[in-house]
């Protein structure tokens, strides 16, 4: 949420930055809905007022043994105006509180102009792309040849979009996790976490999925709003939530593995083959929390940590600075990982880093306390893939592959796969 200050004082500079999206702030109805606010404010303090000084008053009069039964009569008909004028500031404040959740982040100065996704900045490559001595298979026809990726057996229990792994398909697959953990708590210096897959709408407005994404999230038959988690980022981001952290505290590094899971409402007709967009996948997550001062930093960090496990995957990949016009909702900045698929002959995202700075952390109510300043202000969030999972094992696949439909396992995985070397076709 955009911090509602800065919008009523800055209001031309956050609709230039807002329009860098392709936003349109609607300008006269945040000026129609701040005055509404500022009348029933006024009016509200006004009422206070009068009913504080005539409550006095018959303080007073009762002190000298004067009549106090006008002051007493007027005193009720206070009390009951206030109420009226409070209940108005209450719906008047929501209504304002509404039009805020629907507000997207401010962009950071260095965001990459551009409406869409071409015009996304690539900031450095690593890693050549393997050189094939015969045609490479996309990972669907790999997974095949091993006997390991069944869609056809998932159709029949859920649907499109699932996958059931078997055999050393689904053993690469928990590597990868148990890898990933073990670089970013080892290596990296994150705190695991085990999460719930289950949240509240609560936890989803304060990260920014709700209300605006609502139709990408399967919700749960319950007597209360629950959802499934699209990403670890919701429950473990909101570790913080309603808190205040002192300085000490600060940074905290989070790590999760979870399953995620989407609807992929705007996804009709895309990647429908294989395990690029399905409606249950794992990720590795990462999270960061930290002081405003230090976000950009750990934003390079945090990148830098998603880049390490494809480094010791010897994948070859690239970064991407996203534009303005392709960048997410509750984000200022985001750098989107690429991994080199050679069965589509593409690098397709992999993770994505951002930076939300206090967007998030206001929907909380997450806060740090400034010792310079001994208030409470909000704190900065960052979040990141560090990796998808089934994307890194769609990667190890096709980037792996051998001629006789043999896979070679990656040197860093073998510890996990207790020392294999070759996944063997059937």
């Amino acid at each position: 949420m955009l911090d509602s200050k800065q919008l009523r004082t800055d209001t031309e500079n956050v609709a230039r930055n807002l329009a860098r999206r392709g936003f349109v702030l609607d300008l006269a109805a945040f000026r129609s809905l701040e005055e509404r606010r500022k009348q029933v404010q006024i009016e509200a303090d006004r009422l206070r007022a009068e009913r504080n000084a005539n409550a006095k008053a018959v303080g007073m009069a009762k002190g000298k043994g004067e009549d106090a039964s006008a002051l007493l009569k007027r005193g009720e008909e206070l009390t009951q105006q206030l109420a009226s004028a409070e209940t108005a500031l209450t719906a008047v404040q929501a209504e304002s509180d509404a039009w805020l959740m629907g507000l997207p982040n401010l962009l950071h100065d260095s965001v990459p102009e551009g409406r869409d996704e071409h015009a996304n900045v690539e900031v450095r490559r690593h890693g050549t792309p393997r050189r094939f001595e015969f045609t490479p298979l996309d990972h669907v026809d790999v997974g095949a040849k091993l006997g390991g990726l069944d869609f056809e057996a998932a159709g029949r229990i859920s649907g499109s979009r699932f996958a059931v792994l078997r055999g050393g398909i689904a053993r690469l697959h928990r590597a990868l996790a148990q890898f990933m953990l073990d670089l970013h708590t080892g290596d990296h210096g994150y705190q695991e976490i085990y999460a719930p897959y289950i949240v509240s709408g609560d936890a989803l407005t304060g990260t920014g999925q709700l209300p605006k994404f609502e139709q990408d999230l399967f919700a749960l038959k319950s007597d209360r709003a629950l959802y499934l988690i699209p990403t670890a980022e919701v429950p473990v981001t909101n570790l913080v939530r309603e808190q205040i952290l002192s300085a000490e505290q600060l940074p905290m590094r989070y790590v999760a593995h979870t399953p995620c899971f989407r609807s992929e409402a705007g996804a009709a007709g895309k990647d429908t083959r294989g395990m690029i967009r399905q409606h249950q996948f794992d990720k590795v997550e990462l999270v960061h929390v930290v002081k405003p001062a230090d976000s950009y930093a750990a934003l390079e960090q945090l990148t830098a940590h998603a880049e390490e496990v494809l480094k010791r995957l010897e994948l070859p990949y690239r970064v991407l600075a996203l534009c303005a016009g392709d960048i997410g909702f509750g984000s200022s900045k985001t750098y989107d990982l690429e991994v080199w698929l050679p069965g589509q002959g593409k690098y397709r995202e992999i993770s994505s880093c951002s930076n939300c700075e206090a967007f998030q952390a206001r929907r909380m109510q997450a806060r740090w306390r400034n010792p310079e300043t001994g208030k409470p202000e909000p704190l900065h969030t960052l979040n990141g893939s560090g990796v998808a999972v089934g994307r890194a094992m769609v990667a190890v696949l096709e980037n792996y592959q051998n001629a006789d439909g043999s896979v070679t396992v990656p040197a860093a995985l073998r510890p996990y796969m207790g020392g294999l070397e070759l996944l063997r076709p059937i």
